[in-house]
């Protein structure tokens, strides 16, 4: 009998005895892997014989289930998994049969155990990406059964969570199989979204509960990954962020039908909270890209219900995440752009073309600026930080790692893209709150934001300023210094002053430097305008109440007399309004700071210069240059010292106060960097005293080494005596060679550089000539024939060597 018996079992086909050789006598020692990769290979071998692999596992797995072996269940589900993993051939969809077929086997089960386990197994097919379609395939039963998970009310609480939390990986498993295929059943109809909607809706209202009955702190890591609320909440993004246009209602209904059965309007904690998930979930911005040809009224309309949008958003949106949303708003910022300039959506105009018109573009553009401010005011704050380091990168900066378009269109296009750029920027850095301006304002930020403060251009130039104010504002003092004035007592504006911390003491050791010689630099432009010198009064007024200690002051102070002696000497041959400016500006910064330190002698001398210049000189006051129509005056060449702030006076009272006199005695002079030379063409005043310095060592009265003078104490006296004197003959030269570029006709100009260029060519062929000659032979020269010297060497041993050359 054992004999006829085997040879039964050996008639069987093969695909059987390769399927019963995986599970081994005891279920308890799991698959047999050996002969699960023999079955395996025979399944890629032969590919039409999956089916019957597929249906002989499903009557095993049937018939297992009946008689309650559930470690042959769980062996046989294995060995689905693992097929379906491995097998991507024609055949797969029978055998997808029988695999959804076992599923539904075990979710029918009433063994939690078993519908978790064909939760997980349908949760693999789901992320599988099938090469065949299959056309008759339907999911109506498991978007039912798993809807009937998503409310278990199962006694035992951790069992229930379970339960629930397989119905929503279910739910998201089927929207991930249906949603992207037209050939699968359209997930989308009512019938199913008002299933799958209000289970996960009832998962989500629940979230208090969960909070409730949260465990204690040692075990809230392990439970927080089993909380249904949170898989609900991410499900339910998910399903909305994938609903096209014409979907989206089907969805939404199920959301307010199920908040007027349950009443949950009234509190309206929940319903703010789903639509919250839906505002952030629908993907208009996708839809603007998709419209980035439409009419600049069509996309500003969509901008403007994203900016609407956003006064609801959630921080921690699910979808697109922060940075792509403003990638998005920047690109289609830029393409504004580039349409405004070429005039058509293609670059050249035909035509066919539509014509742009460029006032509708630049509506769409503040439309655009508005919304990034919207966006970035619901952020946290270290969010709020990415945005910003991420928008300054992309503003095009004149240096060797970012170069600039050329060319008259490229030159338009970089100007409009820095204005639009920092525009955002402004709206970004709106309100921005952080106690640490190490982290405000990181090195690599300061760096390119402070290189566009050099530019020629004023309107960039006044939206750099504005972006520091409001980062170094923390205490909403930014708007008590919109207008300039000398105020007897500024305990009128009550201002906010805070000790400065550690960390603002170590910003400004590291970067005040670089912010000084910014803002010196900026006082010297001639396109300077009224806003202009209003934000450098509010920048230096922000430093001093936010930024400042005692060496802070003391460098604000030398800045300020530094900047009143460029109105004073005039080497950059300002305009009279900038001169008179300047000298407005430091007598308001200086009433006000000398008022926060309090020194009485300090308080003193400014109200006297003030009080003197009211009467003899108010054209430099601010109350008389910065208004509608300012009061100058045309002669400014001749300002007494009563009418200036003297540094030797200051120093003297500051000193006798704890201050660095040693320090205020110093004047101000900031040391130019290549940034600066890259972000600015140099003034014709720097580029011809380089020309003078150059001209001076290359001159022929220097060709002869003239032999050091002995430095004695009579030269040391007389250098000192002398020093002022040569100051003003160095002055009076520079000026003259200033006047002689400005005024002189071309060809002068032109033949005084051939001159240049003909005696530095002179000089290289000098060079040339000694390193090409050969040197002299020891022995000298013998005459050839023909008459030319020959060069002739003697043997070495030859040679007569000096003595001190004998060893």
């Amino acid at each position: 009998m054992y004999g006829v018996c085997g040879c039964c079992g050996a008639l069987r086909p093969r695909y059987k005895r390769l399927v019963d050789n995986i599970f081994p006598e005891d279920p308890e020692d799991g698959l047999v892997k050996t002969n699960m990769e023999k079955l395996t290979f025979y399944a890629l071998s032969a590919p039409e014989k999956l089916d019957r692999i597929g249906a002989y596992l499903s009557e095993r797995l049937i018939r297992d289930v009946g008689r309650h072996r559930y470690g042959y269940v769980c062996i046989a589900m294995e060995a689905l998994d693992q097929l379906l993993m491995a097998c991507h051939c024609q055949s797969i969809n029978l055998f997808v049969e029988s695999f959804l077929k076992m599923v539904a086997k075990l979710l029918e089960s009433e063994k939690p155990n078993l519908q978790i386990l064909g939760t997980n197994s349908f949760v693999k097919f789901a992320n599988i990406e099938e090469d065949t379609p299959s056309y008759h395939r339907s999911y109506d039963f498991f978007v039912s059964r798993f809807s009937e998970m998503c409310h278990s009310s199962h006694e035992d609480l951790e069992i229930k969570t379970k339960i629930r939390m397989s119905g929503i990986k279910g739910l998201q498993g089927v929207v991930r199989k249906t949603v992207n295929d037209e050939l699968q059943a359209n997930i989308w109809d009512p019938q199913h979204m008002d299933k799958i909607v209000p289970s996960l809706l009832f998962n989500l209202q629940h979230v208090e509960e969960a909070e409730s009955r949260s465990p204690s702190p040692l075990q809230a890591p392990e439970k927080e990954k089993e909380n249904p609320a949170e898989l609900a909440e991410r499900c339910l993004r998910e399903l909305l962020g994938r609903a096209a246009f014409g979907n989206i209602k089907n969805a939404i209904k199920p959301v307010l039908i199920h908040l007027d059965n349950h009443s949950l309007w009234e509190p309206k904690v929940f319903a703010i909270r789903c639509f919250k998930i839906i505002m952030y979930s629908i993907q208009l911005l996708s839809h603007l890209d998709a419209n980035s040809r439409s009419a600049a009224t069509v996309r500003a309309g969509i901008v403007e219900v994203l900016s609407e949008a956003a006064v609801i958003a959630a921080t921690g949106s699910v979808g697109p995440t922060v940075l792509e949303m403003f990638n998005t708003l920047l690109r289609q910022l830029r393409l504004s752009i580039d349409y405004a300039l070429t005039g058509s959506y293609d670059g050249a105009i035909s035509l066919g073309t539509k014509i742009i018109k460029e006032h509708e573009e630049r509506m769409f553009q503040e439309a655009v600026i508005k919304t990034i401010g919207s966006f970035a005011s619901t952020l946290p704050t270290y969010q709020r930080s990415e945005v910003i380091l991420f928008i300054m990168s992309k503003v095009p900066l004149p240096s060797l790692h970012h170069p600039m378009e050329t060319g008259r269109t490229g030159e338009n296009r970089n100007r409009l893209t820095q204005i639009m750029l920092l525009k955002s920027l402004l709206q970004v850095s709106t309100g921005f709150q952080c106690n640490n301006m190490m982290s405000a304002l990181p090195s690599n930020f300061l760096d390119r934001l402070l290189s566009t403060v050099l530019m020629e251009d004023a309107e960039i130039r006044l939206f750099v300023l504005e972006i520091l104010i409001s980062f170094i504002d923390r205490h909403g003092n930014r708007h008590k210094f919109s207008t300039i004035s000398t105020l007897s007592d500024i305990s009128v504006l009550k201002l906010k002053v805070d000790k400065c911390s550690r960390q603002d003491t170590i910003f400004m050791k590291k970067h005040s430097q670089q912010l000084y010689r910014h803002i010196y630099l900026s006082c010297k432009e001639e396109t300077n305008i009224q806003k202009h010198y209003e934000a450098l009064y509010g920048l230096l007024a922000l430093i001093s109440i936010e930024l400042a200690n005692e060496e802070v002051v003391v460098d604000l102070i030398r800045l300020v007399l530094a900047v009143q002696d460029v109105a004073q000497v005039n080497e950059e041959n300002l305009p009279v309004y900038n001169r008179c400016a300047l000298y407005a500006l430091g007598a308001a910064y200086l009433n006000l700071i000398s008022q926060l330190t309090t020194v009485p002698a300090f308080c003193q001398h400014i109200h006297e210069v003030i009080e003197t210049r009211k009467k003899e000189a108010p054209y430099m006051l601010p109350e008389d240059v910065f208004v509608e129509r300012p009061r100058l005056s045309q002669n400014l060449d001749g300002v007494v010292i009563e009418l200036l702030f003297r540094q030797s006076k200051i120093s003297e009272v500051l000193g006798g106060s704890g201050y660095n006199a040693d320090r205020l005695c110093l004047p101000y002079i900031p040391q130019l960097t290549d940034e600066d030379r890259l972000s600015k063409r140099k003034s014709i005043g720097e580029t011809i005293s380089l020309q003078v310095e150059v001209e001076s060592r290359n001159s022929p009265e220097k060709e002869e080494r003239v032999p050091a003078e002995e430095i004695t104490y009579e030269t040391l006296k007389k250098a000192i005596v002398d020093s002022v004197a040569v100051e003003e003959q160095e002055r009076e030269r520079r000026r003259q060679v200033v006047e002689k570029f400005q005024k002189a006709p071309f060809e002068e100009i032109a033949a005084h550089c051939g001159a240049r260029a003909s005696l530095l060519q002179s000089k290289l062929n000098q060079i040339f000539e000694i390193t090409i000659r050969p040197p002299p032979s020891p022995s000298g020269t013998i005459t050839a024939a023909y008459g030319q010297p020959q060069n002739h060497s003697i043997p070495v041993y030859e040679m007569k060597f000096p003595d001190l050359c004998v060893y």
